[in-house]
């Protein structure tokens, strides 16, 4: 009778695992977005702060000189500020990769046997939730001042869901921004010197018919004066599909140019 191998009267042999799909390897970086705000908190302090300074600050400062009276400035300025404030978001993507970047993450990210665009994902979805967070924040304040969107619950689902593709597309300029400057204040600082321009000089605030004909020529053909244009229709008496399609020129614009971008950058770090 032989002798029986100890070792093989333990382990069993079993079947290789299946290998996870991109959507698993995506929805692990998904999750790993929501941990960071746990883990992150001083994240949720700008999040919340920076929407809230703005909309009283604007509202209660400027609102009776720019339209006669707060309460008919709130209902121009509000869609706009949803619109500045998920652009202005967006910074954290290319914020959270390049400090990644920088600590290796994504050197041990591209050593693990996953769908190379996997932790892109992870970033998307962290943005996804910092626009509702915002939106639904800004938007409350707006209710409890007085503002009213007068399409009611549908015209603030289309807002929101506006919103998201918004920041989706934006949130690519960042992340190239992210890929190519190692620290993630300069990117911040970047980002902000070209958003700055296009958020002010547009028609969140103000109308353009009060601007000089120079100014008044960009601010019309200002792709954030479409997206502000476009959240005022949905959330007012309704929009049309000619304002939907100027509102998504630029992100989906963005999103085919920057996207492969995104990818050539990283593949060749």
């Amino acid at each position: 009778m032989s002798a029986i191998d100890p070792a093989a009267a333990v382990l069993q042999r079993v079947e290789r695992p299946r290998e996870p799909s991109s959507f698993s390897n995506a929805l692990v970086f998904a999750w790993r977005a929501v941990l960071k705000f746990r883990h992150v908190p001083e994240q949720l302090f700008d999040l919340v702060m920076t929407p809230i300074m703005f909309t009283l600050l604007f509202t209660f400062v400027f609102g009776g000189a720019l339209a006669g009276s707060t309460g008919d400035y709130l209902q121009y300025f509000l869609p706009g500020i949803l619109v500045q404030t998920v652009i202005f978001n967006s910074v954290y993507s290319g914020m959270g990769l390049s400090t990644d970047l920088g600590k290796g993450l994504f050197d041990r990210f591209r050593s693990l046997p996953i769908w190379s665009l996997a932790p892109f994902a992870g970033l998307m979805v962290g943005d996804i939730l910092r626009h509702l967070i915002a939106g639904t924040i800004i938007l409350t304040i707006g209710l409890i001042l007085g503002y009213r969107p007068n399409a009611g619950l549908l015209g603030v689902l289309g807002g929101f869901a506006l919103l998201i593709a918004i920041g989706f597309g934006a949130g690519w300029i960042f992340i190239v921004l992210g890929l190519l400057i190692r620290t993630p204040m300069t990117v911040m600082t970047i980002g902000f010197t070209v958003m700055f321009p296009l958020i002010f000089a547009s028609n969140i605030m103000v109308e353009p018919e009060t601007m000089p004909g120079w100014l008044r020529a960009f601010v019309e053909v200002n792709p954030v004066s479409h997206m502000a244009t476009a959240m005022r229709a949905i959330l007012g008496e309704g929009t049309t599909l000619t304002q939907i399609a100027l509102a998504l020129a630029a992100p989906v614009v963005l999103t085919l140019v920057l996207a492969p971008v995104t990818l050539w950058l990283y593949m060749r770090r």
